[in-house]
């Protein structure tokens, strides 16, 4: 077999691997209404059917560097994806809230190994050179996910039921696993054994947990309340011990120490202010579109799918592009387009024509893939290659987190300010209960588009650090 054709086979099965992991999170936002009316909850319980499955993507991450170590990145690869297929039975049989959150968060663990491990095997297998164009493929199946998420979860809803959007989890579990056990060699890049410590792993899932818990509940508990203060301080503490044990570890079980590395440290923190405006418009947009406006599933994917399909294609043509036009410029042009789309979506009414969110989506879209691939190349290709299974494993530990932690801040402002807008504007309409709740809601999403956009703004001035940074 000639090394092109060994890279496009592995690319082939990183693909796919992405594209399951990435579907997990895309195809389950356009049925939150759904899944509201099916079993009676509101949207703080509903959100952690995505915060859950995140949260436990982002607490697996400090093992799986370890489990990459101690059996392979492809037995590792290939576990997870046979994991995914029987979860995905799992969560068929769910009868309840609670029996749907639980599986999702199975769900969660197996997608959170399936994604840093097809990074590993893209740093560990392909050349240099030609690593950001695999990136891009990579990050191109990352967002085709969601392109065809809202589409075809809306089309499966409407036709089949809710549960049908995890049933096509299954054949696409097996046909990856057959793919990976032919294409994916069984060789192992030699590093220094890693251990396993229980005290950081139980520091880490908690300080995960603990964060999350309490900023899902801010508008229940309060900010200055009691609860929620404990919380964040428990959770902090707790993370801060997992960071000290492993970075004065001889062999850590998540190799922290890569934070020493500037270029990384930069490169992860974008990364994380791109996940909040991600996530925000995961979450707001089938919002407005289902509740506000009426739509259906399917009509709400077709509205979300040119921006979708527009960040999936744009990500190979980046990946060209990578390497002729600096790294810092393609970054500050993404961030720019995400935040004038953020605010032009924070201008939203009851009857904004469909053209209008579309459009902005679009630009929004462009800019985020724009700015993901890059960040996230530029600091994995500044560290050597024993370090990049523990490198990607914090990557997608800190998207994870940070997209958890998204959606449950903001889905806990959305509740908060609905209430609050519904106290302010109620004799205004009082004939219709329907327009009280629509107008409410519409002006809560335009807070959190605004807040989004205050937040990538502040990620500006940290673009201009990596401004004499080489790509390779």
């Amino acid at each position: 077999m000639n090394k092109k054709q060994f890279e496009r086979n592995i690319l082939t099965v990183v693909f796919i691997g992405a594209f399951l992991a990435t579907l997990g999170t895309s195809i389950i936002n356009i049925a939150i209404p759904v899944l509201m009316d099916e079993f009676g909850t509101n949207v703080d319980q509903i959100k952690w059917t995505m915060s859950g499955f995140m949260l436990a993507m982002g607490t697996i991450a400090p093992i799986t560097g370890y489990l990459g170590e101690k059996i392979g990145y492809r037995k590792l690869y290939i576990f997870s994806l046979i994991g995914l297929g029987g979860v995905s039975l799992l969560i068929i049989q769910s009868n309840d809230i609670y029996a749907l959150v639980t599986f999702r968060v199975l769900q969660g663990i197996v997608c959170g190994i399936i994604a840093p491990s097809s990074i590993a095997l893209v740093y560990q297998l392909i050349d240099k050179e030609r690593q950001p164009f695999a990136i891009s493929i990579f990050s191109l199946a990352s967002m085709l996910a969601p392109a065809m998420g809202p589409a075809l979860g809306g089309g499966l809803i409407d036709l089949f039921g809710w549960r049908s959007i995890f049933i096509i989890n299954i054949p696409l579990s097996i046909l990856a696993v057959l793919l990976s056990y032919k294409f994916l060699p069984n060789n192992r890049i030699k590093v220094n054994s890693s251990k396993i410590n229980i005290t950081s792993l139980f520091c880490s899932v908690i300080g995960t947990i603990s964060l999350l818990i309490g900023f899902s509940y801010i508008s229940q508990w309060g900010i200055v309340s009691e609860k929620f203060i404990v919380t964040i301080i428990m959770g902090s503490i707790f993370l801060i011990l997992f960071f000290y044990k492993e970075s004065n570890s001889s062999n850590p079980m998540l190799n922290v120490r890569v934070f020493h590395n500037r270029t990384f440290a930069i490169s992860i923190f974008i990364s994380c202010i791109i996940t909040v405006a991600l996530y925000a418009g995961a979450l707001l947009t089938p919002i407005f579109l289902q509740n506000v406006q009426g739509m259906s599933a399917l009509e709400a994917g077709r509205v979300l799918l040119p921006s979708s399909l527009v960040m999936a294609l744009a990500m190979p043509v980046i990946g060209k592009l990578y390497g002729r036009i600096k790294t810092f410029k393609l970054v500050l042009a993404g961030l720019s387009l995400i935040i004038v789309g953020s605010i032009k979506l924070s201008g939203l009414a009851v009857d904004t024509a469909e053209s209008y969110v579309m459009m902005w989506m679009v630009v929004r879209s462009i800019g985020i893939a724009l700015s993901t691939m890059p960040v996230m190349n530029i600091g994995m290709m500044a560290l050597p290659i024993e370090l990049t299974g523990h490198a990607s494993a914090i990557n997608n530990w800190a998207r994870q987190i940070m997209g958890s932690l998204s959606l449950g801040v903001f889905g806990s402002i959305m509740t908060s300010k609905t209430l609050e807008y519904t106290q302010q504007i109620e004799g205004s309409y009082l004939e219709n209960q329907f327009d009280l709740i629509s107008q409410a809601t519409v002006l809560s999403i335009n807070d959190i588009y605004l807040l989004s956009a205050l937040i990538v703004i502040i990620g500006i001035p940290f673009v201009f650090l990596l401004k004499n940074e080489k790509c390779n």
